[in-house]
């Protein structure tokens, strides 16, 4: 009894010494960062650094994973092959930073910016990017940006979702879901002819491959939207605006991956 309760002494001791050395070694490898924005291979895991300033800071290979840097500038920061597995880069300012080979694995990057980034060698399909702004093109497959764009249109976001829409479609340019969904976005912006072109375009295509499911359903959006356009104003100013809410909603469950 009494080498039980020694042996579980000993063990609580050894383990508040390892957290105390741990904390230690992040606490001095935050002021090194903080003072000279040179903190390569260093051991960051789990710091806070809520709206740092690290613009052009050099984190090659820094254990970042669970941090939070929600809102820090990292704009030219090089994290190079870190690991933000499990950190918060959520409104981040990522542009011109190079995250090239970094483990992305469960990172939050949504609403992110990361105009000009480098995201060379890494997978973005376990992050969280729902918002995020300028991921470019070759960090994704067509399916990719198909998938966050339907994202970003659920969330009513549509002018993004376009976006992300068009980049599928530059990867895939017979991608027929992705120009349906891509009309669905225009009408909810009011782009009417835009939505009609989008959905005679895909309905070609999916007869081309033999999809009847999505040719029924872009003659339906084409249909109602003709239908709505005649219909009379009603009093109260609903508008032709809600006339295919339910139809919308529809279609981007439809067209989710």
């Amino acid at each position: 009894m009494i080498k039980r309760i020694i042996l579980t002494t000993a063990t609580l001791l050894t383990t508040t010494s390892l957290s105390a050395i741990a904390t230690t070694e992040n606490l001095q490898n935050i002021q090194q960062l903080l003072s000279t924005r040179d903190c390569q291979q260093c051991n960051l895991r789990g710091v806070g650094l809520i709206m740092a300033d690290l613009a052009g800071a050099n984190l090659r290979g820094a254990d970042l994973s669970r941090a939070n840097l929600s809102r820090a500038n990292l704009t030219e920061a090089d994290l190079t092959g870190a690991n933000l597995s499990g950190a918060s880069l959520h409104g981040a300012n990522l542009s011109g930073a190079n995250l090239s080979g970094a483990n992305l694995n469960g990172t939050d990057l949504r609403d992110a910016f990361l105009v000009d980034a480098k995201l060379f060698g890494i997978n973005l399909r376990t992050a969280y990017v729902r918002g995020a702004i300028g991921i470019p093109q070759y960090a994704g497959t067509s399916e990719d940006f198909h998938a966050w764009g339907v994202v970003e249109a659920q969330r009513g976001n549509y002018t993004v979702a376009i976006e992300n829409f068009n980049r599928a479609l530059s990867l895939k340019s017979d991608f027929a879901r992705a120009i349906m969904a891509r009309g669905v976005a225009r009408y909810k912006l009011g782009d009417e002819s835009g939505a009609i072109a989008d959905a005679e375009i895909a309905g070609k295509l999916f007869t081309e491959q033999g999809d009847i499911e999505g040719y029924q359903v872009s003659q339906n959006l084409i249909q109602r939207i003709e239908i709505a356009q005649n219909m009379p104003e009603p009093k109260g100013g609903s508008g032709i605006g809600n006339a295919l809410v339910s139809v919308g909603s529809l279609l981007l469950r439809l067209f989710t991956p």
